[in-house]
C-alpha cells in the first residue's frame, strides 16, 4: 500500500489509466491510497468526500500486466491543502526550560515554507519558529512577550501551498518629460517693473487687540513620545523630559546575573602587560593578500591571541582549570570562548580544541561564529562549555579595562586598541604600535606567579609569532 498526493490537474498517469468514474473538485488536492491486491489496483481517497474512484480489474489473460509494481515508487505525503495546522514550541536544550515569544508575523500574513514566523528568546540564544508549509497565519495562540515552555501551542496556519508573492523592485527613475520645462521669466532690473512707482510706503498693519491664545502658557504640556515595542524610542523633541521603560531581553538579564555572581563568588585580580604589535602587523601586511586568496577571509589579530592563549593554557594548566566544590578540575583540552556584542546582548560562542588549530582554522571558526551571532542563528551548542574567554574591547577603541570572569571559568583575557606610543627599544626611544592586555583571574585557584607567567607567555608569542612554528 502506498499513499500519494493527487489533484484534478496532476493525477499521475501510471494511476489515472487504471481509474474510471473520477469526480474531482477543481483545484482540490487530496491524499489517495493505492492498494495492489489479487483483484487488481484500487485507489481510495483518504478523508475526502469530493473524489469517487473505482478500480479496474486486472486482465486475466495477461499475466504480466502493467498493474504489477505500479505503486512501487510512490511515497507518503502528509500535506493536505486547506488544512489548519497548529505549530508548537520547538524543543529546548537540556539547560533551557522556557523562553519569551516575539512575533514577526501577524494574523492574515501569508508565509512561505520554512519562513520565520517568530522567535523564542531564551537565556542563551533565540530559537526561530518556522512555518511548516506555505500558507496563511490563521491565529496567534499566545501574545507577544508571553513566556512559554517546550510543546506549547503557538499559532495556527492554514496550508494553501502558495508562497507569498515577491515584492516588486523599486520603480526606476522617471524619464524626463518630453515637453520642455517651463523656464521662469527673467528677473526684471530694478526700476523697470510694470506700473508706476509708488510714492508713499504701504500702510502699517494694526496690532491685534485680542491675545492670540487665551490658554495659559503654564498649562501647556509637551506631547508624549511612545517607545516602540521592544526597541529604543525615537529621539524626543528638544526640551522634553521623557522616560521610557523597555523590558530587558532574557540574554541581557542572564548576562547581568552571571557577571554579578562572578563578582560575588570569585576573588578576582587583574594583571596587565604591554604588547608590541610591530612584528605581527608586518607579517599580516606581508601575507594578507596570499591569505585572502587561499582562504577567502582576512587575517586578523584575534587568531594570534587565540593561538597564543592556547599555548599558554597548555603551559600553565591551572589557568585552564576550574574549582568544583572542594575539588580542582584540570582539562587536557582548550576550548576558548570569544565574546561577541550583539544588539540583544553579549554572547560567547566557543572555539573547540584550539590547541590543534593553526591561524587559518581559527580565523575560519571566528568568522563562522561571528556571522551566526550577527544573524541571530547561534545554537545553544555553540555556546556551551569553554575553558577560557577572550574579550576584544579594542574594536570599540578601548584603551584599557579590566574584564570580568565568565563563570564557571577561572580567567579571562582582555584585548584593547592599538595606539602608537613612545617606548624604549635598546636604550632608544621609538614610536611603536602598542596594546595593553589584561588578564583577570580567580585568585582562589590561580596564584600571581602562574598568572604573570601565563600573560608573559602570550606577550612573547604575539610579539614573535615564529614561536608557534618552532613549538617554543
Amino acid at each position: 500500500m502506498a499513499t500519494f498526493l493527487a489533484s484534478s490537474r496532476r493525477l499521475p498517469q501510471s494511476i489515472s489509466k487504471f481509474l474510471t468514474g473520477r469526480q474531482v473538485v477543481e483545484k482540490e488536492k487530496i491524499l489517495v491510497t493505492c492498494i495492489r491486491n489479487r483483484s487488481g489496483i484500487s485507489v481510495e481517497p483518504l478523508k475526502s468526500r469530493n473524489l469517487v474512484l473505482s478500480s479496474r480489474p486486472k486482465d486475466a489473460g495477461s499475466p504480466k500486466s502493467h498493474t504489477s509494481g505500479v505503486c512501487r515508487n510512490f511515497h507518503l505525503s502528509v500535506t493536505r491543502w486547506s488544512e489548519v495546522r497548529v505549530v508548537n514550541t520547538p524543543p529546548f536544550a537540556e539547560s533551557v526550560t522556557e523562553g519569551d515569544v516575539r512575533w514577526e508575523k501577524a494574523v492574515g500574513d501569508q508565509v512561505a515554507e520554512d519562513e520565520v514566523v517568530g522567535e523564542i528568546e531564551t537565556d542563551k540564544t533565540s530559537l526561530p519558529v518556522h512555518a511548516p508549509a506555505a500558507g496563511i497565519i490563521e491565529e496567534l495562540l499566545v501574545e507577544d512577550g508571553t513566556t512559554v515552555e517546550a510543546g506549547t501551542a503557538l499559532f495556527k496556519i492554514r496550508i494553501t501551498g502558495e508562497a507569498p508573492a515577491k515584492k516588486p523592485e523599486a520603480a526606476a527613475e522617471k524619464a524626463p518629460s518630453a515637453e520642455p520645462a517651463v523656464q521662469p521669466p527673467p528677473a526684471q532690473p530694478a526700476g523697470s517693473a510694470s506700473g508706476p512707482i509708488p510714492s508713499s510706503p504701504p500702510p502699517i498693519p494694526q496690532p491685534p487687540r485680542q491675545p492670540m491664545s487665551e490658554v495659559p502658557t503654564a498649562s501647556l504640556k509637551p506631547t508624549p513620545v511612545t517607545a516602540p515595542s521592544g526597541g529604543i524610542a525615537s529621539k524626543p523633541p528638544a526640551g522634553t523630559r521623557q522616560e521610557q521603560r523597555i523590558k530587558m531581553t532574557r540574554i541581557r538579564l542572564a548576562t547581568a546575573t552571571r557577571l554579578k555572581d562572578a563578582q560575588n563568588k570569585c576573588a578576582m585580580l587583574t594583571t596587565t602587560q604591554e604588547i608590541d604589535m610591530s612584528n605581527l602587523m608586518e607579517i599580516r601586511k606581508m601575507h594578507q593578500e596570499a591569505f585572502v586568496k587561499k582562504h577567502g577571509i582576512k587575517l586578523g589579530f584575534m587568531s594570534a591571541f587565540v593561538k597564543a592563549s592556547a599555548s599558554a593554557l597548555i603551559d600553565q594548566p591551572v589557568v585552564n582549570a576550574v574549582i568544583d566544590e572542594k575539588e580542582i578540575v584540570y582539562r587536557d583540552y582548550v576550548d576558548i570562548s570569544v565574546a561577541v556584542a550583539t544588539p540583544k546582548g553579549l554572547v560567547v560562542p566557543v572555539i573547540r580544541n584550539v590547541e590543534t588549530m593553526n591561524f587559518a582554522d581559527i580565523e575560519l571558526a571566528i568568522n563562522e561564529l561571528g556571522k551566526k551571532a550577527r544573524d541571530g542563528q547561534l545554537a545553544i551548542e555553540d555556546m556551551d562549555g569553554g575553558t577560557f574567554t577572550i574579550s576584544n574591547g579594542g574594536v570599540f577603541g578601548s584603551l584599557f579595562g579590566m574584564p570580568i570572569i565568565n563563570l564557571p571559568q577561572s580567567a579571562i583575557l582582555g584585548m584593547h586598541a592599538i595606539f602608537d606610543r613612545p617606548v624604549a627599544v635598546n636604550g632608544k626611544v621609538e614610536i611603536r604600535p602598542m596594546m595593553y592586555a589584561a588578564l583577570t583571574y580567580d585568585h582562589r585557584l590561580i596564584d600571581g606567579r602562574e598568572a604573570v607567567t601565563f600573560l608573559r607567555k602570550i606577550k612573547s608569542a604575539v610579539e614573535n609569532p615564529i614561536i608557534h612554528l618552532l613549538g617554543l
